[in-house]
C-alpha cells in the first residue's frame, strides 16, 4: 500500500505513512467522498432564506492534521502531478483565488490516494 501511495506525484514517503495511519489503511471508508469529508475538505454552504448567503468554505470539522498535510503536499502536486496542475490552472483561470484552487488539489490528491489503495 505504501509503495502505491508513493507513486503519486506530490506524496512522499512520510506523507504516505501518515496517510495510512490517520485513515486506518483506507479501510474505514467506502468511497473517496467519505474520505474527503473525514479530512474536512468538502465545502459547506451557509444559507438561510434570502438574507444569509455566505461564500462556500471548507468544513472546520475534520482531521486537521490530515488537512494540513495535504495542503502542504498540494504545492508539490501542482508542479509534478499533471491532473492536479490542470485542475489548479483551470480554477485560477476562472478567476478564483489560489487558496480554493489548492484546496481542490488537496481533494484531488486524496481521491487519487483512495483509488490507489
Amino acid at each position: 500500500m505504501l509503495i502505491r501511495l508513493k507513486t503519486i506525484p506530490g506524496i512522499g514517503p512520510k506523507t504516505a505513512i501518515i496517510l495510512v495511519v490517520l485513515t486506518g489503511g483506507f479501510e474505514r471508508f467506502s468511497s473517496a467522498g467519505k474520505l474527503c469529508s473525514y479530512a474536512g475538505l468538502t465545502t459547506m454552504i451557509r444559507q438561510s432564506g434570502s438574507s444569509v448567503k455566505e461564500p462556500p468554505r471548507i468544513s472546520e470539522i475534520g482531521n486537521q492534521k490530515l488537512r494540513d498535510l495535504l495542503f502542504m503536499c498540494s504545492f508539490n502536486a501542482c508542479k509534478y502531478n499533471k491532473a492536479c496542475r490542470d485542475l489548479y490552472e483551470r480554477i485560477v483561470a476562472r478567476g478564483k483565488s489560489k487558496k480554493p484552487a489548492l484546496i481542490a488539489v488537496c481533494n484531488e490528491l486524496l481521491k487519487q490516494a483512495f483509488c490507489c489503495c
